[in-house]
């Protein structure tokens, strides 16, 4: 899990996703920035997902406890007003050299399941893309989003 914890540290850009609050495009450039961080004694992940909205940079902020029954697992509770709202994720493709992940996202009381393609750039290469793609195709949680994806 701490290399896991290791290669998410750092800024990640949306480059393709089904997320509605990032299709319906009054949220524009959101990205997620990653830095560890220490809760309750227990090594997890700050969240900050930014994005722009009216031009104006927004801030959403959470933390990411890890799973332990999935090393691969998050559990993301927000906080102030979001402190009531816990959404689980994981990471289910990850490249070797941490360049990209595929990230699937859990259904809420507030957001469908999903799935997000980040990479350290805004936009991946397309035969990276092409490539990410197949191996979504071989996932069976991920397969059912490929028809749904949107790049950003």
């Amino acid at each position: 899990m701490d290399t896991l914890l290791q290669t998410l540290v750092g800024t990640w850009f949306i480059c393709s996703t089904n997320f509605p609050m990032w299709l319906k495009g009054d949220k524009t450039n959101p990205t997620f920035t990653y830095t560890l961080a220490n809760k309750k004694g227990k090594t997890g992940l700050l969240d900050e997902v930014k994005y722009l909205k009216n031009n104006k940079k927004q801030t959403l902020t959470g933390f990411d406890m890890p799973d332990p029954t999935d090393e691969r697992a998050f559990v993301w509770r927000g906080k102030g007003l979001l402190s009531l709202v816990r959404s689980q994720w994981k990471v289910a493709l990850l490249d070797s050299s941490g360049q990209w992940a595929v990230i699937w996202f859990s259904k809420t009381l507030f957001t469908p399941e999903g799935v997000d393609i980040i990479g350290r750039s805004p936009r991946l290469p397309a035969d990276q893309l092409a490539r990410i793609q197949t191996l979504m195709e071989k996932d069976p949680l991920l397969k059912k989003h490929l028809s749904t994806l949107k790049p950003l």
